[in-house]
């Protein structure tokens, strides 16, 4: 009978089987891709859902470079586009079953005493974890990231695929550099598997922030995380694309947008340090119209001569 830790290390016939689902997976975005490229028509909607959908049960890195590519204008057809944002934050979650283990092996067996409640469903899904809404046994209101099973190995798995699909579409899109792509991405997504190194970059972001009140950062809850769960306070808001549905007035559309160039542009021109990964599943917007910044797992720190001749770069390009 399995553990929960053995919930975390793939066995040979599951990584084949992950092989395999990835390799059907990453065939027919190679050829989607490519036949969009070379003017083949096909039924755009329906693939775009299946492939939403494939690569929603695969999680790990696939699905987070579909993430990344659909934030891109003009890098997918519309209808791929369309439904792949939706994995930014709405993935297929893991089961109740399956979250008891891995919170029993992040927390002991005992991890249920420390919280007054805790959410049966996921408030949020993306590509590496899933995220809960509890209160601890002393009253706070958190939000709880956990790392779903087996992911030190789909990431493995998935870059050798990731590999194949940027070598095909690098025929057809040459300014897409592959070593330099695929290098980043492997840094990157190794980071993010390290939930102690993103509670770090979370409570670096608050003291870089700390004086910009249109942003607010969650302060992390140590005590209860660990290499593979973030527990953190619960921030209130709503998803951007549901306040955009709302038809906002120019005046809010303004605030929303103020708070994000500050988000991004405080750390960056005072620090030299970058969010890696700012789709819209990684903001809320709060009551007042200022924004919630989430998931800091992606951060990348660039040396002080980078920085002094991006910011003409960016001043030149806003002029135009």
């Amino acid at each position: 009978m399995s553990t929960p830790k053995d919930l975390d290390q793939t066995g040979l016939f599951g990584e084949i089987r992950r092989m395999a689902r990835a390799s059907s997976t990453v065939g027919g975005i190679a050829t989607r891709v490519i036949g969009n490229k070379l003017g083949i028509k096909s039924n755009q909607a329906i693939h775009a859902n299946d492939l939403r959908a494939a690569l929603g049960g695969l999680k790990g890195p696939l699905m987070k470079g579909a993430q990344i590519l659909s934030t891109i204008p003009g890098a997918l057809p519309e209808e791929y586009a369309t439904q792949l944002a939706e994995l930014q934050a709405n993935a297929p979650p893991m089961a109740w079953s399956f979250v008891r283990r891995r919170m029993t092996t992040e927390l002991g067996a005992n991890w249920e005493r420390q919280f007054r409640s805790f959410s049966h469903q996921a408030v949020a899904a993306a590509s590496l974890g899933q995220v809960h809404r509890a209160v601890t046994a002393d009253g706070q209101d958190v939000a709880c990231k956990l790392q779903y099973p087996d992911m030190n190995a789909a990431v493995e798995s998935d870059l050798r695929q990731f590999r194949v699909v940027v070598g095909l579409v690098q025929q057809f899109l040459p300014a897409i550099k592959q070593d330099e792509v695929v290098r980043e991405l492997e840094e990157r997504l190794r980071e993010e598997l390290d939930y102690e190194r993103e509670a770090s970059h979370t409570r670096l972001y608050r003291d870089m922030l700390q004086h910009i009140p249109e942003v607010t950062v969650p302060m992390p809850v140590e005590a209860l995380s660990t290499r593979r769960l973030l527990t953190m306070e619960w921030v209130a808001g709503r998803g951007i694309q549901k306040i955009l549905d709302t038809n906002p007035s120019q005046e809010e559309r303004n605030a929303i947008a103020t708070a994000l160039f500050k988000s991004w542009y405080t750390p960056v021109y005072r620090y030299g340090i970058i969010h890696g990964d700012p789709h819209m599943g990684n903001v809320t917007v709060r009551p007042d119209w200022g924004i919630n910044l989430l998931d800091f797992g992606a951060i990348r720190i660039f040396p002080p001569h980078f920085i002094k001749h991006y910011r003409p770069l960016q001043c030149a390009e806003e002029r135009r």
